[in-house]
């Protein structure tokens, strides 16, 4: 069985826009998005194929229902979405505590928050289903 990938980085931020300048300031292609998402998320594929989130802290509360605040979250790709579930089931078995169980996000995937040793939330994802994809609640108008 082989086990999660490495292939993303979410940064919490506490102002997208100051970061988005500062990343693109450093060379960074980070492309616009809608009105939406203005504030609290965005993507960029960084060399290699890895992926780096920026999100808001209030965005980070929707993936992460245990966020504390911090950094980042690393994120390990996982082969489907029982994988996602057999991971956390294994590492909390292990004596390693669950941030956020497995459940189904609004982007598509499966997806699970567990912390290392040190308190450091590690995320765990599927590969995404399109057909699974909901819109969350900012409670913006």
């Amino acid at each position: 069985m082989q086990g999660p990938v490495p292939d993303q980085f979410n940064l919490v931020v506490s102002d997208m826009e100051a970061t988005v300048a500062f990343y693109r300031k450093l060379g960074l292609t980070i492309p616009g998005t809608g009105p939406r998402w203005q504030h609290h998320h965005r993507t960029v594929t960084l060399p290699g194929g890895i992926g780096l989130d920026l999100d808001s802290s209030e965005f980070a509360r929707h993936w992460s229902r245990g966020w504390r605040g911090g950094m980042g979250v690393p994120g390990f790709a996982a082969g489907s979405r029982e994988r996602v579930d057999e991971i956390y089931a294994d590492l909390v078995a292990a004596g390693y505590r669950g941030q956020q169980p497995p459940y189904d996000v609004f982007w598509g995937g499966r997806y699970a928050v567990i912390e290392d040793p040190d308190g450091n939330a590690v995320g765990i994802m599927s590969p995404v289903d399109p057909d699974r994809r909901s819109q969350p609640d900012f409670g913006e108008t």
